[in-house]
């Protein structure tokens, strides 16, 4: 059922395909998923838990490379401690102010790439990120380009982490992402990321 995700993901088309024809229905969506880190949902190094590394191998392999290729945002999420869950709550910024600043990143990329019939950074293919007018300079990307080098990140992975990267510079206000926003961008990817 997961793998039967990766086309509409890709494409943002669901194809239903009969005897007598197809149907093509609209699927842009944005796709989170969750998953716990072994079947007793208990987190690595629980005392509590008893599921072996095989155990827990087979039980994450269940999402795929090439499924979790499609995923832009990987976000590891520790286990709240007791102390973190009694201790008076930090104050966070507030949604008001988080829903301007995408409002605001969203306006400059729908401007951005209107002339080009995209709404957003997400639905720019990665030929047009990497054709002459949109590309970043090579002391920019240098990371990235060295995880597509190794292998560590794949053709797709490198688009939707320059996707990501043009993301990140319009949530801060910037026209262009710089190689900070291209790190941050590949951690995400990763799932290396930290507050």
């Amino acid at each position: 059922m997961l793998e039967a995700l990766r086309q509409p993901l890709e494409e943002g088309v669901v194809r239903l395909r009969r005897a007598f024809g197809q149907t093509d229905f609209p699927a842009q969506v944005q796709l989170v998923l969750a998953a716990n880190p072994c079947p007793c949902a208990r987190p690595a190094g629980d005392i509590a838990c008893e599921c072996t590394p095989l155990v827990r191998r087979r039980y994450l392999g269940r999402l795929s490379g090439p499924l979790l290729d499609r995923v832009d945002v990987h976000v590891e999420l520790p286990a709240v401690t007791a102390a973190e869950l009694l201790d008076e709550p930090v104050l966070c910024e507030p949604s008001s102010v988080v829903g301007e600043r995408v409002a605001g990143a969203r306006a400059a990329a729908l401007a951005r790439w209107a002339g080009h019939g995209w709404r957003s950074n997400a639905e720019v293919p990665g030929a047009a990120l990497r054709s002459p007018r949109w590309r970043l300079p090579r002391q920019v990307l240098a990371p990235v380009r060295r995880d597509l080098d190794t292998g560590a990140l794949s053709a797709r992975g490198y688009d939707r982490v320059l996707r990501l990267a043009w993301t990140i510079a319009d949530l801060d206000g910037r026209d262009r992402p710089d190689r900070g926003d291209v790190c941050e961008a590949s951690e995400l990817r990763r799932g290396e990321a930290r507050e």
